[in-house]
């Protein structure tokens, strides 16, 4: 239930329109604002019933996400994981800012700040609610494009990489999969099932 639908619209339209200065385009579109619309779009389906906090954590995932660019850190993996320690404060951080301008009290705000700092993963719902939309929406919109980045990649790494993806996500989030509720990529659906059969 949205507590207040104004200042919950106007999170939302704030978000997107922080999201909307994207320099990089995805389908023509600034990309981390189809990718925010697309979190949203999978949230509905897969738990409509989501709370606000969720619905806030969902829209704000990757904010600014080209603010933080993975070029500026090291390209293996300890640097690899220090960008996304980085991107989790930033996001956290700016999510925060804005939720805050629009009117949202502290109790609120450090809920969403926990989900998107990826805090408490399997232990907190709202962070495994937006780590199973996160997964949901990549097996959904972005693995095949990730897989062509990556022709080097043998089937037994993918298997690796889809199965870690996997681990990540929910009962329920899995059950989704499993029940064809999301568009696995028709080329990679063997490949998918197959990895988590």
């Amino acid at each position: 239930m949205i507590e207040n639908r104004q200042r919950f619209d106007a999170a939302i339209a704030a978000f997107d329109a922080a999201n909307a200065e994207d320099p990089n385009r995805d389908e023509g579109r600034p990309k981390e604002l189809l990718y925010a619309q697309r979190m949203s779009a999978m949230l509905a389906r897969f738990a409509p019933e989501a709370s606000e906090v969720a619905r806030l954590a969902v829209r704000a995932q990757h904010i600014q996400r080209w603010k933080t660019p993975r070029a500026n850190y090291p390209m293996d993996r300890q640097g690899y994981l220090q960008w996304r320690t980085r991107l989790y404060q930033f996001h956290a951080e700016t999510a925060a800012r804005i939720l805050q301008e629009c009117g949202y009290d502290e109790a609120t705000i450090g809920r969403v700040q926990a989900a998107v700092g990826k805090k408490g993963l399997k232990v907190n719902a709202e962070t495994q609610l937006l780590e199973d939309v996160t997964d949901l929406v990549f097996l959904e919109h972005y693995l095949t494009g990730f897989v062509a980045q990556h022709p080097d990649y043998d089937e037994a790494k993918w298997i690796d990489i889809i199965r870690k993806t996997w681990q990540k996500m929910s009962m329920p989030a899995r059950a989704f999969v499993l029940a064809g509720k999301i568009d696995l990529p028709e080329a990679l659906a063997p490949l998918i099932l197959k990895a988590v059969g």
